[in-house]
């Protein structure tokens, strides 16, 4: 079996492989469909399958496509599970269930974001209460999204940029850029004023399949940090807390928190991990999203810029608009036959390690 053909070329291709591979592998399928249109003019949904009892009392969660785009990853890890029977040597009292495209809008349409230039793991907040700030962004957002995106206004963002870098360190910089800001909506890492659809869904799901559940695990697939094809493990629990230690027993030492200091990602506001255990206040939860890395840091974020520039003052279907989709497509997914195997051999390491947990 080649893991690489586990892997698609777009959503809509995505959707119809993992639909397929889920009913050959038995597991119980379920479609949620989205309320918006793919760029195709076709539907979007979310797909749930579950592979083992609806009443097992550990579950593990495979969601794919948190950050839209990035859905190639967990897709290609997803089917690639299911392909290669897992699901018919779990342990007695353990079910998988796995959430395909979460947010299917930014998958179909290549964006990072939702429908609503929301990034869904800066949303999971209480927007009852204040809103967090980052005075860090405010400084940086006319720079970060300009209203153009000429030769000349790019080498003036990146200028800009470089001297805040300058002043604050590269850590300081991503903080201030992507740890999540709730005050330009046609920024980048915004977290929104309201739950959204994406995440209105996934709490629906975790109320309908997981609520008799005791011990849960996620992993969470990402992409966009750290090297080409390494898999950072990363916990969102911090040490020593139990979740830390328990995600530690399962996956080892090389294990990573942005709390800490050990992650390439800079410490977020409004994750879903950090959310999953007051949805489940009645299970033990253990979250790790696992970042895939693509290409280097500045490429990324160049990428992400130029979408949010696209899309609030852009056409997406003009040849500039076409070229920056180009890039924002690879900046998140390693459309090679040595990435995806290394996707797929990681992924299935990290889930027959979760489920061995799980079943502890």
């Amino acid at each position: 079996m080649n893991s690489a053909d586990s892997f698609s070329a777009d959503y809509a291709s995505a959707r119809t492989k993992f639909r397929e591979v889920a009913r050959a592998a038995g597991g119980a399928l379920e479609t949620l469909g989205h309320p918006e249109r793919g760029p195709d003019g076709g539907d979007l949904s979310t797909d749930v399958a579950l592979v083992g009892p609806k009443s097992a009392e550990r579950v593990l969660v495979m969601i794919a496509g948190t950050h839209g785009v990035e859905g190639f990853c967990g897709s290609g890890a997803q089917v690639d599970w299911l392909r290669r029977g897992e699901g018919a040597h779990l342990p007695a009292g353990v079910a998988v269930l796995l959430i395909h495209a979460i947010n299917p809008y930014g998958f179909a349409w290549l964006r990072r974001v939702t429908e609503d230039n929301v990034d869904l793991n800066r949303n999971w907040i209480d927007f009852s209460a204040a809103l967090p700030t980052n005075p860090g962004y405010d400084a940086l957002a006319d720079v970060a999204v300009p209203t153009e995106w000429t030769e000349s206004a790019q080498l003036e963002s990146a200028r800009a940029l470089a001297a805040y870098g300058a002043e604050h360190g590269p850590m300081g910089m991503q903080q201030a850029l992507s740890g999540g800001q709730y005050a330009h909506p046609t920024g980048i890492f915004y977290g929104g004023q309201a739950p959204t659809w994406s995440r209105r869904t996934q709490t629906t799901i975790f109320a309908e399949y997981l609520t008799g559940a005791g011990r849960v695990g996620i992993i969470d697939y990402h992409t966009g940090l750290g090297p080409f094809g390494y898999g950072e493990q990363i916990i969102t629990d911090a040490p020593p807390s139990g979740g830390y230690e328990r995600a530690r027993s399962w996956y080892g030492a090389a294990i990573t928190c942005p709390a800490s200091g050990t992650s390439t990602s800079a410490d977020i506001k409004g994750d879903g991990l950090a959310a999953a255990p007051a949805l489940l206040s009645q299970a033990e939860v253990t979250g790790m999203a696992l970042e895939v890395g693509v290409q280097s840091l500045p490429e990324t974020l160049g990428a992400l810029r130029a979408d949010a520039w696209l899309h609030a003052h852009g056409d997406p279907a003009s040849p500039p608009g076409r070229e920056i989709k180009k890039a924002v497509r690879a900046a998140f997914y390693g459309d090679a036959d040595d990435w995806k195997g290394m996707v797929a051999g990681q992924s299935l390491l990290a889930c027959r390690q979760a489920i061995k947990g799980l079943a502890a």
